[in-house]
């Protein structure tokens, strides 16, 4: 009786296990990371700032704009995954989806790193021209489906 009991329980935890192990892992998202800033700045807003705070905001939306534009054609916000979009997921495209995504990753790092030593040299005025040109394309994502449109 004992031994019946004994391989039942393993044939129950071996059931078990197959069934956990079959589970599909959940999709990844198409973009990932920082896509959203937290306030567009007015020039006068900007010019009250110091060139510290500027750089900050510069930098925050470089990697806005690196997470999301390269991605327009299939997203503009978070949550989209090559299944929602009828992408297969299969191993190829898995595959190019994490290389796209460490490629990504890998340009946003140096591109700081490179931004960090050399940008605090850029004149104010300039950083401020470019924080703003940055916005101005970040807000122009919320129209992008206006062009969608046949």
């Amino acid at each position: 009786m004992n031994t019946k009991s004994t391989l039942f329980c393993a044939f129950f935890f071996l059931m078990i296990s197959m069934g956990f192990a079959q589970k599909k892992k959940e999709s990844q998202s198409i973009i990932s990371g920082k896509v959203n800033i937290s306030k567009y700045h007015s020039r006068e807003d900007l010019k009250k700032m110091s060139k510290g705070d500027l750089l900050v905001l510069y930098i925050e939306r470089i990697e806005v704009i690196v997470n999301i534009l390269p991605n327009i054609a299939f997203a503009t916000k978070p949550g989209v995954t090559m299944e929602s979009l009828g992408i297969p997921e299969t191993k190829d495209n898995i595959k190019a989806l994490e290389d796209n995504i460490d490629a990504s990753t890998s340009y946003f790092d140096s591109t700081i790193e490179f931004q960090k030593s050399i940008l605090p040299y850029s004149d104010t005025k300039d950083l401020i021209a470019a924080i703003l040109f940055y916005e101005s394309t970040l807000k122009a994502l919320h129209t992008y489906d206006d062009f969608k449109k046949d």
